[in-house]
Parts: C-alpha cells; sequence; structure tokens
C-alpha cells in the first residue's frame, strides 16, 4: 500500500463583504448559543448522576429550532451548529477521561468567534471556496499553495480579537513524509536568557517579542483604561488597539517559534527535554511575564507533531531530574545551586557553564530513557490527549 501524508489544516487570511460578514457573525453567535444551551442541559444532568450524548443533544437542536425565541438558528448554516455539538461531546469525552477540566459556557467577548463546516457545507472548486448560506466565494489570500489536486474535508472560519479573518482548510499533504533516519540526538535545556541550549553547546536566544512591544502595548491599554466601561464604539475601537499589539507579538513568537523546531527535527533523529510544569512556574510573580513570552509550551507543541510528521522521536525528562546540579563529565551532584548562578566548577576540575552543561545531562537521560524505557514523566496536556512521554511516529506500511 502506498504511504499518503498527514492531514494538515492551511490557515489564509481573507477579507469578507459586508453580507458575508454579517452572515458569519450571525454563524459565531447561534455557534455560542447553542454550544451554550447544549453545555446547560448536560449539566443540569450531571448534577443528577447522569449523562446526555450526542444524539440526544442533537435531537434537542432540532426541537430548539422550532421555538419561537430560538426560530433565528434556522438563519444560518446548520453544520457548524451540529459541529459545536460534537466539540462540546468531545469536550466532555476528555473531561470523563482526565484529559481536560469540565467544559466551560463561552462568552460573547472573551471566547473565539469561529464556526466549523464540512463538506455538505461548503464548495471548493477551482481555487474558489464558497461557504453555505453564501452567493459569492471569499475573497482569499493565498499565501500558500494548498497541496496538489487538494480536497479539504473540514473548513473553519474564524475571527480573532483584532478583527482579521481566516479560514482554516483541513487537508491531506502528501508531501509531509517521514525524513531518512539519521544517528544524530541531542539534548535542549529551555531558559529566559537563552531560549534554548542545545547539547552541542549552540544558543539560541530569546527575541523577547513580548518586551520589545512592551510601550506600544502599554500606550495602547491606558488608551482602553480611559474609556468609559461598556459596549461603546469608541472602547471597542481601544480593545481593538490593544489586541492587535497582542496579536503582532503571538504573530512573530510562531513564526520564530516554528522555524526552530522544523530545523531541530529536520537535523536530529531523537531531541531529548524537560518535562516543565509551566502552568506551576508562571505562578511565581517575578517571572510569570517572561516564562509566558517564551512559550515553552507551544514550542513542545511544536516539536512533538513535527516529530510524528517526519518519523522523529521526542523524549521528555522528568521535571525533577537535577540537570544543573549533575556533573555531565564526572556525575557528580551539587549542592543547591540558585539561579543567577550561571557556571560553576565541579570538584573533578572540570568548569560548566550552567545551560549547556543541564542540556548534556538531559541528553544521556534521554539516551537512557530511549534504551530501557523508564524515568520519564508524561506531559499533563498534549495534543490528541496521548503521553508525549516518548512521541514516535506510527508505523506506515509499505
Amino acid at each position: 500500500m502506498r504511504a499518503t501524508g498527514v492531514k494538515r489544516a492551511f490557515k489564509y487570511r481573507f477579507y469578507p463583504t459586508d453580507a458575508q460578514a454579517a452572515e458569519l457573525s450571525r454563524t459565531f453567535g447561534c455557534v455560542r448559543k447553542v454550544y451554550n444551551l447544549a453545555l446547560a442541559v448536560r449539566t443540569e444532568a450531571w448534577a443528577r448522576q447522569e449523562r446526555v450524548n450526542y444524539s440526544q443533544t442533537s435531537a434537542m437542536l432540532t426541537a430548539w429550532k422550532q421555538t419561537v425565541e430560538l426560530a433565528y438558528l434556522n438563519d444560518v448554516s446548520s453544520v457548524p451548529l451540529q459541529q459545536a455539538l460534537r466539540h462540546l461531546q468531545t469536550a466532555f469525552t476528555n473531561f470523563f477521561a482526565k484529559r481536560a477540566k469540565y467544559p466551560r459556557f463561552k462568552s460573547r467577548k472573551k471566547s473565539r468567534k469561529s464556526a466549523e463546516y464540512t463538506t455538505s457545507a461548503f464548495r471548493f472548486r477551482d481555487g474558489k471556496l464558497t461557504l453555505a448560506k453564501m452567493a459569492e466565494p471569499l475573497d482569499i489570500v493565498w499565501s500558500r499553495p494548498l497541496p496538489e489536486d487538494a480536497s479539504p474535508s473540514t473548513v473553519t472560519v474564524s475571527q480573532d480579537t483584532a478583527g482579521r479573518w481566516y479560514v482554516s482548510l483541513l487537508c491531506e499533504d502528501p508531501s509531509v513524509q517521514p525524513l531518512p533516519a539519521t544517528d544524530t540526538a541531542i539534548g535542549i535545556d529551555a531558559g529566559l536568557d537563552h531560549l534554548l541550549t542545545l547539547s552541542t553547546g549552540e544558543k539560541i536566544a530569546n527575541p523577547r517579542h513580548e518586551r520589545r512591544e512592551r510601550a506600544r502595548l502599554a500606550t495602547a491599554q491606558r488608551q482602553l483604561a480611559r474609556k468609559a466601561k461598556g459596549d461603546g464604539v469608541n472602547r471597542a475601537k481601544a480593545r481593538r488597539k490593544v489586541a492587535k499589539v497582542y496579536a503582532r507579538i503571538a504573530d512573530r513568537r510562531r513564526d520564530h517559534l516554528h522555524t526552530i523546531t522544523t530545523r531541530l527535527v529536520r537535523e536530529n533523529q531523537t531531541i531529548v527535554i524537560e518535562d516543565l510544569a509551566v502552568g506551576n512556574m508562571v505562578k511565581n510573580g517575578r517571572l510569570a511575564r517572561a516564562i509566558s513570552d517564551a512559550a515553552w509550551s507551544e514550542f513542545r507543541s511544536m516539536l512533538e507533531y513535527k516529530a510524528r510528521w517526519y518519523g522523529r522521536e521526542v523524549i521528555a525528562v522528568d521535571r525533577w531530574f537535577p540537570s544543573s546540579r549533575l556533573c555531565s563529565t564526572c556525575g557528580s551532584l551539587q549542592g543547591a545551586m540558585a539561579l543567577h548562578v550561571r557556571s560553576w566548577t565541579c570538584d573533578c576540575g572540570t568548569t560548566h557553564d550552567r545551560d549547556v552543561n543541564a542540556a548534556k545531562n538531559i541528553l544521556a537521560a534521554g539516551l537512557a530513557v530511549s534504551v530501557c524505557g523508564a524515568g520519564v514523566r508524561p506531559q499533563r496536556r498534549t495534543p490528541g490527549g496521548q503521553s508525549a512521554t516518548k512521541q514516535k511516529p506510527p508505523r506506515r506500511e509499505p
């Protein structure tokens, strides 16, 4: 059997007409309403120690549409509404499997605005995408080509807090295939002075995207604070200015992480990282801002799914492993070491750069894990709900 590519989302920006923007805004509102109604029903049932599944909420949706109060649900495509119920079912599945917290209600102001369309609710022909309930195709900026003969299985339309519109097409990409195997392995120590330190001695600088935009962000936030609270037009404009600054920061950070992770995956067969408890680390008020800006969790997620794509292996070493205090030359363990100590000399006479030494120890521990398969701690939240302790690609049939 011929190997096929992976399912991959291709995201593009588009510029809707006034009619399309109004239609999509109505759809976002209906999706949020249906999700919240179904969550309320399931929450009440949960309090009675009963369970309501997707099929039951789907039948409820049909009944809701027939009421006077919710008749407006008939004005938008039914597919995004059904997809909202499916997403809620997935959320409860993850909750019952203890992979996620209990589902939360969607807020009109804070929740992500998005709607998902399956093949029955859109038409993709000759490079033009037309959604249900729309007469004209979307004006999409094709910033990169889709795979040849691409046939999207799902289309997701969203609007971010900065007011930008995006469409994401889920397609099979045959160009994503395992890379030729190599014998290279690398250990990575994450930090703040340097974003990453490799066991080879290379240090990757921390761009500190949030710090570079801090003055502009502070100005926008002061302007927002001066506006009267409520749903006024001026406050909405000020809020959008703040969102645009945050969007600029997130875009630059994501682009930088994509560049780093792609390079690491292409160059190394085995990549060893620390299983950092980022959620606990950001509780440190002095370092929370810098830790959030470093985006270690996002870096790990990117590294793991790209490793699965290209046939690489990612190993996460236990977060309690004393990588910084262990001499990578003789193996002796030092006592407590403050964060400001960036270099130290072991009793064996070796002078260590703290971060490089940690990366070497992480690599050695990871290779031991690869041999014996023990001594690691899985990430609590991983894409797809799978353990990220040791990520290996699925076997492919020849």
